[in-house]
């Protein structure tokens, strides 16, 4: 099952953006966002330089909103997952079910962006990090719940348990391939049972 963010989560990109961003996408994960000039994107894009700044203030712009659609497309499932059906072993489990398939099926759009935020101008950096932070707060806060109400372990802080997973989500793009032995939703499910695993929590439905 494909989740690319483009296909459903949200509004319809107007054309020409979406083409940019398409463009810029392609040209970063080929030659890297450092070797990428303003001119080769609207070249490839087939737009001028007054219509990419009509849309996209800078390159920097341009990077942040590859990871940052993908990000809002997370939240926005996390949200409705956490606050949907289900106890609150099966949320985790569909919560970390579900950021890992997402990562999979935009791993490009992550893969470059994580490869290139050092290089972010340092307001557009502390942007990103906030982003980040309410997304995995929204995550801890399940695990939090779990731990005060004895579903889950608390021998470990929930914030260890968290930063633990997520970096092993932000490693997919260095070894995960699509046409490789597993699919996104298998790893998913995977990463999903050994979060519940080391929380203690055993099967997710029982």
């Amino acid at each position: 099952m494909l989740w690319r963010v483009t296909k459903g989560d949200h509004v319809k990109e107007e054309p020409v953006r979406q083409r940019i961003l398409a463009e810029a996408t392609r040209l970063f994960a080929d030659r890297g966002f450092e070797g990428t000039s303003v001119q080769e994107i609207v070249v490839a894009a087939g737009v001028t330089k007054g219509a990419m700044y009509h849309y996209f203030d800078s390159k920097d712009d341009l990077l942040h909103e590859i990871y940052g659609r993908v990000l809002r497309m997370q939240t926005d499932r996390l949200a409705r997952i956490a606050d949907g059906p289900g106890t609150l072993k099966q949320r985790l489990h569909r919560a970390a079910a579900d950021v890992v398939e997402t990562t999979t099926a935009n791993l490009d759009d992550s893969k470059i962006f994580f490869r290139s935020m050092h290089l972010l101008a340092p307001e557009t950096r502390k942007t990103v990090r906030a982003e980040r932070r309410r997304y995995h707060e929204r995550f801890r806060d399940l695990v939090a719940e779990g731990q005060r109400t004895g579903v889950f372990s608390d021998r470990v802080p929930a914030e260890l348990v968290v930063d633990y997973f997520f970096g092993s989500v932000h490693h997919l793009g260095t070894w995960f391939h699509a046409d490789g032995p597993l699919t996104g939703a298998q790893v998913g499910k995977h990463f999903a049972d050994l979060l519940l695993t080391s929380l203690g929590a055993g099967d997710v439905d029982q």
